[in-house]
């Protein structure tokens, strides 16, 4: 069950802002109710919120016109639209522009407590997780919604990532949390041995088997189960693991009776699985199974906010290890950031693992990085004795390299909408980015005298 929310309710009746309200305090949620779209961004401005509420006729600000402020100054923040004005046409525009759902009036008041319960944005715990960027705020809040249920999740993303930070979140934050949390790396053992590893072997089973063995399946009952690498699973053993999904049993090797399962699972990879699929590495069937909730993790290059305050994270735990506490310069600290992280949050790890144990004093300088990431020779030097802001040099770097990503990123776009034959809907699918976001981009692009 979701903890206690904070909803802004925004309705210019105010028989049903108090019934709105009524129901929501109710179930124990904290509602600040406002008459209008001005008072609700003043709201906004002053506290933090879970979800808004909102009625779409309204003035001087309508609903459309309070979600587009609201979209630009709290893209993370879902917002709900109701009206007794339900039309197609206003409901799909409202979509478009952003808006979680839409809820016609009248509607029960379980409607909208499901609704709620649904898309309501669950804070991340800081104590937890370094979320800084907003896409990662983003996912923690829908990673804290599926679990509440005991929904399959496939966790996508490079290698590095932090899946398997993102599957023990989703556990804490499960009613399973009191369980086992079991992992096994389908890459890390050996075929012969995967599967009496997974489903528990009986005495006598095979040579070597002197004693009856519970599989990771069974000593994950009542907590989560993680499958790393799912997509090294052998083909033959993948049909042995759908049967198991399918009907909540295992069978141990050598064994006759079927044990009941209570688990949930969780899946992870770092590859493409419709292509695994599409190639015949990977059963369709399988995937379908897995692919219940999928999250993609983005790359640590692509959600750049967290990438000072995770080091300054890794600084603090490798120096409690090692007896120093450093700190990063800022032209160290310009480094990190221009820097792409192939090896996203593991290579970053690393990286300050090695930076503090390189550092000569109390303080991690530009040239300390420069050893930790060689191929940032290129990189123009830049003297730390500048002072406390980035050198000259390092931002020229920093500056450069943003443009450059301007540049790959507009080079993405426009070859995405090309390979699409122009469609915006399929662009924005493959993009993974909002329509809005998509006709944005474009608008730049034709005032900067691109033919797009």
């Amino acid at each position: 069950m979701l903890n206690t929310l904070r909803i802004l309710v925004v309705e210019d009746d105010p028989d049903i802002r108090d019934a709105v309200a009524f129901t929501l305090e109710t179930a124990g949620h904290t509602v600040v109710a406002v008459g209008g779209g001005p008072e609700a961004l003043a709201a906004l401005a002053d506290g933090v919120f879970n979800l808004v509420i909102s009625d779409l006729r309204m003035q001087p600000m309508d609903g459309l016109q309070l979600l587009d402020a609201i979209r630009a100054s709290h893209p993370q923040l879902p917002v709900m639209l109701m009206t007794a004005y339900g039309d197609v046409g206003t409901a799909v525009a409202a979509m478009r522009a952003g808006a979680c759902d839409f809820l016609p009036k009248p509607f029960e008041p379980s409607t909208l407590l499901e609704q709620v319960r649904r898309y309501a944005a669950v804070a991340p715990d800081d104590s937890e997780m370094v979320a800084e960027d907003v896409r990662t705020r983003e996912l923690l809040a829908l990673a804290a919604r599926v679990a509440e249920t005991d929904a399959t999740v496939l966790l996508s993303g490079e290698s590095g990532t932090g899946k398997e930070v993102f599957a023990r979140y989703i556990h804490r934050h499960s009613r399973r949390t009191d369980g086992p949390f079991v992992a096994i790396n389908c890459a890390a053992i050996p075929e012969n041995l995967l599967e009496a590893t997974l489903f528990g072997y009986e005495k006598g089973s095979f040579t070597g088997a002197q004693t009856a063995q519970a599989g990771k399946f069974e000593q994950a009952e009542g907590g989560t189960l993680l499958l790393d690498e799912i997509s090294e699973m052998p083909l033959a053993l993948q049909a042995k693991l759908l049967r198991v999904l399918q009907e909540r049993e295992v069978e141990r090797v050598g064994g006759k009776k079927p044990v009941p399962l209570d688990i949930r699972v969780i899946a992870t990879t770092n590859r493409d699985m419709a292509l695994e699929v599409a190639a015949g590495r990977f059963r369709e069937d399988l995937f379908y199974r897995l692919n219940v909730f999928p999250i993609s993790i983005p790359g640590l290059r692509e959600r750049p906010a967290d990438i000072v305050p995770l080091a300054h994270h890794f600084l603090l735990r490798h120096g409690e290890r090692i007896g120093k506490h450093a700190q990063l310069s800022a032209g160290a600290a310009a480094i990190l950031a221009v820097w792409p992280w192939p090896g996203n949050v593991r290579e970053l790890e690393n990286t300050l693992q090695r930076a503090a144990i390189i550092a000569r004093g109390e303080r991690i300088e530009e040239a300390d990085m420069r050893l930790c990431l060689p191929r940032v020779g290129e990189l123009p030097a830049a003297a730390d004795e500048a002072g406390p802001d980035a050198p000259d040099a390092v931002q020229q770097c920093v500056d450069a390299h943003s443009d450059n990503m301007k540049d790959l990123e507009r080079r993405h776009i426009l070859e995405t909408l090309k390979a699409v034959g122009g469609s915006r809907k399929l662009a924005v699918e493959r993009l993974g980015i909002s329509e809005r976001t998509l006709r944005y981009k474009l608008q730049q692009y034709r005032s900067e005298g691109l033919d797009v």
